[in-house]
């Protein structure tokens, strides 16, 4: 990373790993891991991909051995986790209120920011019900998905031999799909809508694998991104704002954060 982003962040969030999946980039996730300084960092689900892992053969090696090893070593440095388990690490869930030095596992949670807005924190499979319609388009969406990671993955082996920097070709041909579109629109709105009910000011959550940092009415949408296609992670840095960051420290997006108040709150809660 950049000397820049190794400067210390109040907190870091990063999802959608996949430990285990083939389709997981775990040498830039533990590049990404190296280095960084900051006081909490959240987990916000699908770390190890249990689901693949029970399905098909695992993909286990040096890489993923590094990313858990740079875990301890944050953990150790002083930096809090905070695991909000998601769908593929769902068993997880069972020891949400387990509290060990350094590690809490809960369900969700509250993130104050230094300006005194709190952010709801979950991984957003909770709005399934409402964004998914759950007919064959979806199922040929996932098998497609699933083809179109094989391919990100042979563009950019063919990429990094010709010396050109990392590119998601997954993220792109979402992009051109309106029917995609629509889907994160929903996703969007229904995260917005759980934060606002709760009286919060907005929500930080993954899932979707598409990162994006934002207000909307007023409310912060901020998704961390993923470790399979945009492999990006979110900040907040010494300043109080928000940053989106890509796996070599680079600044996707800024939100900058606003007066602080007299006396903030903590920096997190339980949700």
């Amino acid at each position: 990373m950049s000397a820049a982003a190794v400067a210390r962040h109040r907190a870091v969030f990063v999802s959608d790993v996949h430990l285990g999946s083939k389709n997981c980039h775990a040498a830039e996730l533990a590049a990404f891991l190296d280095g960084l300084q900051a006081r909490r960092l959240y987990l916000v689900g699908d770390i190890v991909d249990l689901w693949w892992l029970a399905q098909r053969r695992a993909a286990w090696g040096a890489d993923q051995h590094r990313v858990v090893e740079c875990l301890h070593e944050l953990a150790r440095a002083g930096t809090e986790l905070i695991y909000v388990p998601g769908n593929h690490d769902r068993p997880i869930r069972r020891f949400c209120g387990l509290v060990l030095p350094n590690m809490q596992v809960r369900r969700r949670a509250i993130h104050v920011l230094r300006d005194g807005r709190r952010l709801l924190v979950t991984h957003g499979d909770d709005y399934d019900a409402i964004t998914h319609f759950g007919n064959f388009q979806e199922r040929f969406g996932d098998w497609l998905y699933d083809r179109i990671l094989a391919g990100n993955r042979l563009t950019n082996l063919a990429r990094r031999r010709l010396g050109l920097r990392y590119w998601s070709l997954a993220d792109f041909l979402k992009s051109q799909s309106g029917a995609a579109e629509r889907y994160i629109e929903r996703f969007v709105h229904a995260g917005l809508g759980d934060a606002r009910r709760r009286g919060l000011d907005g929500i930080v959550c993954g899932h979707i694998h598409r990162a994006a940092l934002r207000e909307v009415d007023g409310l912060v949408y901020a998704n961390d991104g993923d470790w399979v296609e945009s492999l990006s992670a979110l900040a907040e840095d010494a300043a109080g704002d928000l940053v989106l960051l890509r796996h070599d420290g680079g600044e996707l997006a800024r939100l900058p954060g606003r007066a602080p108040v007299a006396a903030a709150p903590r920096l997190a809660q339980a949700a």
